[in-house]
């Protein structure tokens, strides 16, 4: 083998390495890469997977507790029954079963009847505060809407439907389905109270 050919024996030694070096990184960079595409896929699933459980506790919490301590009603006035004055005191009524500190007061006052196609609603305020010595009559209240829907079609034996809903909430509530928490007059306060505050007269 002459000089001429080592030369060129070189040269497609030289040219064969090039290739598979390239290919070599290429395979590299693809492994790393599925590996942090695993790992990510992997933290997904954790935390969906967290997600899930905490969920999952919550409501075997909220099971427990219910099962424990029931959902209070009342039995409610049927439509023959029903008067405005009878409206507010069964709403006075189903009150009372909430479970809230002394501290707080609340009034019942009718608003307005609403005359529909098929039936007659009559709506009421539950108003809510906190008095105290320093301040006796509250700057501010959180309102509970009540509203008693009464079916022209239906017999006068039928209960009355009852649903409320507290102000700046689109939950619509109704008795015996869901348990009454201090925190949302309480949060409705608050708001309020730092809305005055901010407020220069």
């Amino acid at each position: 083998m002459d000089a001429d050919d080592i030369h060129k024996s070189r040269k497609v030694m030289f040219l064969d390495k090039g290739p598979k070096t390239e290919m070599s990184t290429m395979t590299t960079m693809t492994s790393t890469t599925t590996k942090m595409e695993d790992t990510q896929d992997n933290r997904s699933v954790t935390e969906v997977a967290l997600t899930l459980v905490e969920d999952v506790v919550a409501v075997a919490a909220q099971f427990v507790e219910e099962a424990r301590n029931p959902i209070k009603n009342i039995k409610w006035i049927t439509h023959g029954e029903f008067t405005v004055e009878k409206g507010r005191k069964q709403i006075e009524k189903f009150i009372s079963t909430w479970e809230y500190q002394s501290r707080w007061v609340h009034y019942t006052e009718f608003i307005k009847k609403e005359e529909l196609n098929h039936s007659i609603r009559y709506i009421y305020c539950v108003r809510w505060s906190i008095p105290t010595a320093q301040v006796p009559i509250p700057r501010v209240s959180a309102a509970a809407y009540f509203t008693i829907k009464i079916t022209k079609t239906k017999p006068p034996d039928t209960p009355i439907d009852v649903s409320y809903i507290f102000e700046g909430h689109s939950l619509v509530l109704r008795p015996g389905m869901a348990r009454f928490r201090e925190k949302w007059p309480r949060d409705i306060i608050e708001a309020k109270n730092i809305l005055m505050e901010s407020i220069t007269f």
